[in-house]
């Protein structure tokens, strides 16, 4: 894709969030973030009901009286978006892949944090991280990051979400938002790392995925090959047991993935090709006030 198309496919993207993006948030956008912390602010003196675990024991013993301290709401927010660019995520019936699919998702939780100032990074992974852009402000920021986004060729096409979450933390060290777009298509996910990250930023796990998935094409016999691993092998995609096997398999995918999700209290929701995002975010985050 040559520069032209993609400065007009983020301009699109801009133009579809801009409005809808307020709608989704609509005006709850601090209470459907759990990443701001608490910032030192002044020290007063001490009234009864105060926490005696708030007492500032230097100020108090300088002036003779109590004092505690004061802490106020962080304003700035920080969100990075961890991005899955493995080969599965270039899966899509149509135009629209699943990587399409994060780059709207990432347009609209990106051009609402800018409106409201807020910082914004990106980590491009599969099995490593394969790029990183620092937290910065801005409209322009966000074009930058789309733009890399929908420009980006993968080194490698497997995925490995646990390494990438322990590189957010270590790069990460201030609480934030963690949002991590993918298929989710790796093998045993390591519960240890996504509640670490969980206990550290406030995670939310965003689900992209193309119902030609679940559906094998009837063609015959065929060759077929894993996306990320390369691995091949025969298959008769006409037989109706194949065809059934094929589709239990898949289902059976999403629905213990959506256990893991709802039994390590992670928040997640899914996202289809070709359907409007922005219904299942307004009722996501909604749903987090």
């Amino acid at each position: 894709m040559d520069k032209q198309k993609i400065l007009k496919r983020i301009r699109t993207i801009e133009l579809q969030t801009r409005e809808l993006s307020s709608q989704v948030f609509s005006g709850n956008y601090q209470s459907a973030f759990k990443g701001r912390g608490m910032s030192f602010s002044e020290v007063r003196s001490y009234q009864i009901g105060d926490d005696v675990r708030s007492f500032d024991w230097n100020v108090t013993a300088r002036l003779m009286e109590p004092y505690v301290k004061v802490f106020e709401e962080e304003r700035e927010l920080s969100i990075v978006l961890v991005i899955d660019v493995s080969s599965s995520m270039y899966f899509g019936q149509t135009e629209e892949s699943k990587i399409s699919l994060a780059v709207e998702l990432a347009a609209t939780i990106g051009f609402s944090a800018a409106k409201r100032n807020d910082k914004v990074a990106a980590v491009f992974i599969s099995d490593s991280v394969e790029y990183y852009i620092p937290s910065k402000k801005g409209i322009a920021h966000i074009y930058f990051i789309l733009e890399k986004l929908i420009a980006f060729t993968p080194k490698s096409g497997l995925t490995n979400l646990d390494l990438a979450l322990s590189n957010v933390r270590k790069i990460f060290k201030q609480r934030g938002v963690c949002i991590v777009i993918s298929d989710f298509s790796q093998e045993n996910l390591k519960k240890d790392e996504f509640l670490k990250t969980a206990k550290k930023h406030d995670l939310i796990a965003f689900q992209v995925y193309d119902e030609g998935e679940e559906v094998l094409p009837s063609i015959g016999f065929v060759q077929w090959q894993n996306a990320e691993t390369n691995t091949k092998n025969w298959i008769d995609s006409s037989s109706p047991l194949v065809q059934k096997e094929y589709k239990d398999s898949f289902r059976k995918k999403l629905n213990e993935l959506e256990e893991f999700f709802y039994s390590n209290n992670i928040q997640t929701a899914r996202f289809e090709t070709g359907k409007p995002v922005f219904p299942i975010l307004r009722k996501f985050f909604a749903s987090r006030k």
